[in-house]
């Protein structure tokens, strides 16, 4: 009996022991020991884009047991809150900041004296100016030159003659709409001609500026062979005016959303002719990235190998590839890396 209690007793503790070391084996290499706390700071951070991300970032800083807190602060699209903001998180002591700076170079000098105060400041998607090292931390990218791209060859497969370009961005001169239309405007040529006010219609990322934006495109406009947005799913309010108007709903190449690919999927009929979709992922996990370079310098963690977040293409409904999930909110992201039924859980659905 005793030597069966030992054997009992000495297996126990060998599982405890494995237990731990698997715990161990869970903690990524750019979470260090030194505890520290994070927030994300968003410009605007009024649709769902917004809260899947900030779901994301916090999923991401939870896999890292030496952050302690994990805060969040919407600027609401005022300028003047998101750099309060960045200045009030960190005189209230967080260890990291994470910044989506809407407002581009408007927030620099924000970021500079909260790095010069010696905080890890980790900027990221919309570039703010500045250097690394000097103005902040780390800016941590995406590859928008090349989404531009890869929606310019889609097009030119749809539309090998040319046709008009109606092209929609988030806030006015924002760094990522203006390196998309570098990567549009490298693969076509002048058989293309765009619609808009150079350089892109400004939407602020706000769904119901975008519906009043493209509701005057469509009425200006008698004809628009392809759309093209950075963010998708904010078109589908006003494209129903196509039908009503007589027309086919036009080729869209845009970023993905679940409220997108089952419009998509519930208005393929005749009047619809033209209506072909092509999305890159929506770049939700931008933010996992950039919270794992913020945590690891915070932390004294390793550094994250990847630099620059790359969003690969998504869907092409020529080739049959358009995704929906009717069971689900129309506000989440497929391409996300969050499972749906968290993101569902994240938007409030």
């Amino acid at each position: 009996m005793t030597f069966k209690i030992l054997k009992l007793a000495a297996a126990t503790a060998v599982l405890a022991l494995g237990s731990a070391n698997a715990a161990l084996a869970e903690v990524p290499s750019w979470c260090g020991p030194k505890k520290a706390t994070i927030a994300l700071l968003d410009g605007y951070g009024g649709n769902s884009w917004r809260q899947v991300t900030t779901a994301s970032g916090k999923q991401t800083a939870e896999l890292c047991p030496s952050i302690t807190k994990y805060e969040y602060a919407d600027g609401q699209g005022d300028t003047q809150k998101a750099i309060s903001d960045i200045k009030g998180m960190a005189a209230k002591g967080v260890d990291a900041l994470v910044v989506f700076g809407d407002a581009g170079p408007a927030v620099l000098p924000a970021i500079t004296s909260v790095f010069k105060a010696g905080k890890v400041i980790v900027p990221y998607r919309v570039n703010v100016g500045g250097k690394e090292g000097e103005n902040y931390t780390k800016f941590i990218g995406s590859s928008f030159v090349d989404d531009g791209a890869s929606w310019g060859n889609w097009i030119k497969g749809v539309l090998p003659k040319g046709g008009n370009v109606l092209f929609l961005s988030g806030p006015a001169g924002n760094s990522q709409g203006l390196d998309e239309l570098k990567g549009l405007k490298s693969v076509l040529g002048a058989e293309y001609k765009f619609l808009n006010a150079e350089p892109f219609d400004v939407t602020n990322w706000d769904p119901a500026l975008t519906q009043k934006v493209l509701t005057a495109e469509i009425a200006k406009n008698d004809k628009i062979d392809v759309i093209v947005s950075d963010f998708g799913p904010s078109l589908v309010g006003a494209l129903p005016l196509f039908n009503k108007s007589g027309r086919s709903i036009p080729a869209l190449a845009t970023s993905d959303g679940n409220s997108l690919g089952c419009f998509w999927t519930d208005n393929q009929n005749a009047q619809n002719k033209d209506f072909k979709l092509f999305t890159v992922a929506t770049g939700n996990d931008n933010v996992r990235l950039a919270v794992q370079w913020a945590v690891a310098k915070a932390t004294g963690g390793k550094d994250p190998e990847a630099q620059i977040f790359k969003a690969p293409a998504f869907e092409d409904s020529t080739k049959g590839k358009v995704q929906c999930r009717k069971d689900l909110p129309g506000a989440i992201y497929l391409s996300s890396e969050l499972p749906a039924e968290d993101q569902a859980k994240a938007v409030g659905k």
